[in-house]
């Protein structure tokens, strides 16, 4: 039973929904995604653009745990918005509890992205101190992995500006066609703890 909140880039809670047909039920039927389960949260907002940074923090009901997915959707393709950055913190566990993001790149032409598994410069304690990072295709096959992000295109990641400040995190820079892809953050030699995926 999530409980979804979305809050701006002070803190400040725009909006929360626990079950998502209580709020906006009819709103987020017209999206064509509506979740399949009447416990699951939902909400639509309209968030002002350049620059802006949101949360969006998902927590289980009457203090509940488990697997849950954040997801963020651009319900307006027709303009030329972009969701610039995205990212997802969690504690990575081994096995299949790992750390996982999604990327869908839409429209005719690829897109240069770069990617990273942020762990031990987070400023929190438990942190994942030597995270891994894969990209798998939407047939699940493996296009690229890295370890410590200063071993492969170290120059290629100093150029986009935006480098882990740890040299045990993982990033690499990539092509991706359109299509849906999942980016996977470990640890190394199954280690665990908490990491961001970006």
């Amino acid at each position: 039973d999530p409980i979804l909140e979305l809050r701006d880039s002070s803190g400040g809670l725009i909006m929360s929904n626990n079950n998502w047909r209580d709020t906006q039920e009819a709103e987020i039927i017209a999206t064509g995604i509506p979740p399949t389960n009447d416990l699951e949260s939902a909400i639509v907002a309209t968030l002002p653009p350049n620059s802006s940074a949101y949360t969006a923090i998902v927590r289980g009901a009457d203090g509940g745990t488990g697997i849950g997915v954040v997801e963020a959707y651009d319900l307006n393709q027709a303009v030329d918005s972009k969701l610039a950055n995205i990212s997802t913190r969690g504690f990575v566990q081994t096995g299949d509890d790992v750390l996982i993001g999604g990327i869908i790149v839409l429209g005719q032409s690829p897109l240069r992205v770069i990617v990273r598994a942020i762990g031990p410069s987070l400023p929190i304690p438990g942190v994942l101190a030597d995270p891994t990072l894969e990209l798998h295709d939407g047939n699940g096959a493996l296009i690229v992995a890295n370890d410590n992000w200063r071993d492969t295109q170290e120059a290629e990641i100093i150029a986009t500006g935006i480098p882990p400040t740890n040299d045990l995190e993982s990033a690499f820079v990539q092509i991706l066609s359109p299509g849906n892809y999942t980016a996977i953050v470990r640890g190394a030699s199954g280690t665990t703890g908490v990491a961001v995926v970006e």
